[in-house]
């Protein structure tokens, strides 16, 4: 009997890098191509992509006939270009997470094959038939897929919320997917985010009076801090600009291009003059003066962290701005959102956030509306979605309160594969996978023990020692020691010539062999007696002819 494997790649046990695999009879398509942002302890990386092994691994045997892209957001679109990598496959979504999609490849100096699709349309690919349903979140024309499969029918949500009074005012599909729960739905994948937050998620229209409220007090300048994607906050931002006779000036080559694309596909209605360039809004009172800029998630590169550094080219922060950060950090990154909120009140910044001011509602439904998508759409099988595990379990206990079996229920990590017939829902096993790190252009090849490596380098620091020996191993001249990140140098002498003897003595008690690892040894074990910390140490001999 053949049967439907569903396969999560990425964004189940964790909030980032969604993407999954449905296939059927050696044929498949992929929803979504998303990435993560890095965490903490993440040293150096610049995102994180899913682990597509099983994809490689499978391709000589698996056709994908398509890659469905829910909405514009990075953590469903960022990996679009690895995807590619991999698999060759034409791009389907609506048009605005087309036009961001079309941005990220073009940058990437390659081309695809991009179908733009509207709510309400039906695509057959292969052994799936799609049907695209409109839902609201944080970003306009976003779809959730009805996905007819010779199994049944799966109704996969994509990030939704049910908001009465949206920004751009399309509601949620509450018919379409009403009617798809009426004709029987096999499983439902659903959005988990918020799973652990009772009620129901604000609508977005409520940030306008926020914004409102903050630009009355503002009396310099304004800088909005937000995705790059998330063009309908850019949308309220103008609005507000408008009433106040500001002008609204873009810095981030990311948010410039979103915005051009926006506006030309007619996702932005603000006149042409409201925007201008940035040299000129610096130059203009700032009491006039609105500026949209990246790094609301505290990253190192994006505009708002360069300008809580004082390390921007042109823009430095002065007293009077106002900083809005509109946008509520991804877990992981609350560390660096809160030290950009600190440094920029350090430089003499007022920063609102959510928890001061309404800048910023979730995208994502709370307890309420989950239990209103199941009510909805009725699913014999649930398997909760995009989430860290504690909201997976959480949302899997709603649908139990709401009369799904616990047996029906399924939660899962990335890598385990599930199978469906038209009776049955089965896990069966888990393909290894992990964490697939992006840094610089370098993606794959950084491990766990590099970020190791790395993590003891910026706890620890190093130690690396020269030293010249006859045959016998008889130093010929002291060694020399370099030392970055773990002591002063002025203040080093003592534990310095500490270190001096043990390679005296561990060169005389080594083999020719064993010389330099000796020494790493002998110098890292004493290290740690006179100072408790754990360096990394190298060490160089060269023997003499």
């Amino acid at each position: 009997m053949k049967k439907l494997r569903v396969i999560p790649l990425g964004g189940l046990g964790e909030i980032g890098k969604n993407m999954t695999l449905f296939e059927y009879n050696n044929q498949g398509i992929i929803i979504d191509a998303g990435i993560m942002f890095p965490e903490g302890d993440h040293l150096g990386i610049d995102y994180i992509i899913p682990d597509m092994g099983y994809l490689k691994d499978n391709l000589d045997r698996l056709t994908i006939h398509g890659i469905f892209v829910t909405h514009g957001h990075e953590d469903h679109t960022g990996a679009i270009n690895h995807v590619l990598d991999v698999v060759e496959a034409p791009i389907f979504g609506t048009a605005l997470t087309c036009g961001l999609l079309k941005n990220k490849i073009t940058e990437a100096g390659r081309k695809a094959n991009i179908n733009v699709i509207n709510a309400g349309d039906v695509v057959r690919r292969g052994a799936f038939e799609l049907e695209a349903f409109h839902v609201c979140h944080s970003i306009p024309d976003c779809v959730g897929f009805g996905i007819r499969t010779p199994v049944g029918l799966v109704v996969f949500t994509g990030d939704f919320k049910f908001d009465h009074t949206p920004v751009d005012g399309w509601p949620t599909d509450f018919a379409t997917i009403s009617r798809m729960g009426n004709d029987g739905v096999l499983a439902l994948f659903a959005d988990s985010t918020n799973a652990d937050r009772p009620g129901w998620t604000l609508s977005e229209s409520v940030i306008d009076a926020g914004f409102d409220r903050v630009f009355k007090k503002a009396d310099g300048r304004i800088i909005v801090a937000t995705f790059a994607s998330l063009i309908s906050r850019i949308q309220q931002v103008a609005n507000t600009a408008m009433r106040y006779d500001r002008k609204m000036a873009i810095a981030g080559y990311s948010m410039n291009e979103n915005i051009r694309m926006a506006r030309e596909l007619e996702y932005l209605d603000f006149p042409a003059k409201l925007i201008v360039p940035l040299d000129k809004a610096l130059s203009m009172p700032p009491e006039e003066v609105v500026l949209m800029v990246t790094g609301s998630q505290g990253e190192p590169s994006a505009v708002l962290s360069r300008l809580a550094n004082g390390r921007h080219k042109t823009i430095d922060i002065e007293d009077g701005d106002t900083v809005i950060l509109s946008a509520h950090p991804i877990p992981g990154n609350e560390e660096m959102v809160q030290r950009t909120i600190n440094k920029l009140i350090q430089k003499g910044a007022n920063v609102v956030y959510d928890a001061i001011e309404q800048v910023h509602v979730s995208g994502h439904a709370s307890q309420e509306e989950m239990k209103l998508m199941i009510n909805l759409v009725k699913p014999k099988y649930f398997v909760p979605v995009h989430g860290e595990l504690r909201h997976l379990h959480s949302h899997a206990k709603l649908a139990q309160e709401l009369g799904v079996p616990a047996s029906h229920c399924s939660v899962v990590e990335n890598g385990t594969i599930l199978e469906f017939t038209q009776h049955s829902m089965e896990v069966v096993d888990r393909y290894p996978g992990g964490y697939v790190f992006v840094d610089g252009s370098g993606v794959g090849d950084i491990g766990p023990a590099v970020m190791r490596d790395r993590e003891i380098l910026a706890n620890e620091g190093f130690l690396v020692i020269f030293a010249l020996v006859d045959k016998q191993g008889n130093l010929l001249r002291d060694p020399r020691i370099i030392s970055r990140g773990f002591v002063y140098l002025k203040g080093s002498d003592e534990i310095f010539s500490i270190i001096k003897d043990v390679v005296k003595r561990s060169l005389k008690k080594s083999s020719n062999g064993r010389r330099s690892t000796g020494v790493e040894e002998a110098v890292g074990r004493r290290v740690y007696q006179e100072t408790k910390r754990r360096p990394m140490v190298f060490a160089h001999i060269e023997q003499t002819p």
